[in-house]
């Protein structure tokens, strides 16, 4: 697909620390995936309910910002994985952290609505996944991402009922590093796809004995871009609407009468302008081209009475 940049990333503990990922410079809205499959298409926004000015809609979806560029990138993380000669493979993800500082040992922060828990890997196979993080991220530089594992992971034998505990070292307990030292540009939209490959991260150590030491393929993809305008007047709020077929993403202007709208699949949108001050009538723009990689500015809409 043109306007599409992909780079492969293998991570082996072997060799002691994670090949580099360089990427795209533009800012994400960022999606990563945990997966050992071929990137698979995801539904590219959530929910929004404007709320603060009463209007019910229907498959409205979050994707905007109320100022004309909030410094900020959308992160979605997912989990999925290939077959594995195993029964069962459970992986005990606690924490999904990224790193802008460039501060190796500082400069971690973890990523907001992760959702911890023990995954069964085997049941993620054939482009099933799993959402592990959804956050917003600050634009500028990202350096790094690791995934942090607890102490609960287990692998079940085909035709054995016993579970038997994964040895973790405790390398990987305090994360497993991707590098990534990309520029992030507000409004970008983004998909990552960590393969865990699951035949090759767990070691046989002995009778009974099996140690995690993952191995994981990582995937950077660039699959939406952006709309950013303002509307005139600013001294009220405006709902501005960008429609594809039966897709609605919504968001408000801010105090300057600027609004983005991030992370929209490439297409021809319709924008729909919806004055919070009934005074002025609702409005329109037809054919507002979304280019992958880009951030279209759309003329000033002037609302009329």
């Amino acid at each position: 697909m043109a306007g599409i940049g992909k780079l492969l990333l293998l991570y082996d503990p072997k060799h002691e620390k994670p090949l580099d990922l360089s990427c795209f410079g533009t800012n994400l809205v960022l999606f990563v995936l945990l997966k050992t499959q071929t990137l698979k298409k995801i539904l590219l926004y959530s929910a929004l309910f404007v709320s603060t000015l009463s209007i019910s809609l229907l498959a409205c979806k979050k994707g905007g910002s109320g100022t004309d560029g909030a410094n900020k990138a959308k992160l979605q993380v997912y989990l999925t994985d290939d077959p594995g000669d195993y029964e069962k493979v459970f992986i005990d993800v606690r924490d999904v952290q990224i790193n802008v500082s460039g501060d190796s040992v500082n400069g971690w922060q973890s990523l907001q609505g992760v959702n911890p828990g023990v995954y069964d890997l085997l049941t993620l196979v054939n482009d099933n996944d799993t959402l592990l993080a959804d956050a917003d991220i600050p634009s500028g530089r990202l350096e790094q991402m690791r995934l942090i594992l607890g102490p609960d992971n287990f692998v079940k034998l085909q035709g054995d009922p016993t579970m038997i505990k994964l040895e973790t070292p405790s390398a990987e307990q305090s994360g497993l590093k991707l590098n990534i030292h990309a520029d992030v540009v507000n409004g970008i939209l983004y998909v990552i796809t960590l393969d865990f490959d699951v035949a090759k991260s767990i070691v046989k150590t002995g009778n009974k004995k099996y140690k995690l030491k993952p191995v994981i393929r990582t995937v950077l993809s660039a699959v939406g871009g952006s709309i950013k305008g303002f509307v005139r007047p600013d001294t009220f709020q405006t709902v501005v609407h960008a429609i594809l077929g039966p897709d609605t993403v919504s968001t408000f202007t801010g105090t300057n009468g600027g609004y983005m709208i991030k992370g929209l699949p490439a297409g021809n949108y319709k924008l729909y302008y919806m004055p919070s001050n009934s005074t002025f009538r609702d409005s329109f723009r037809l054919n507002i081209p979304v280019v992958l990689n880009t951030v279209t500015t759309v003329d000033t809409m002037f609302l009329h009475q």
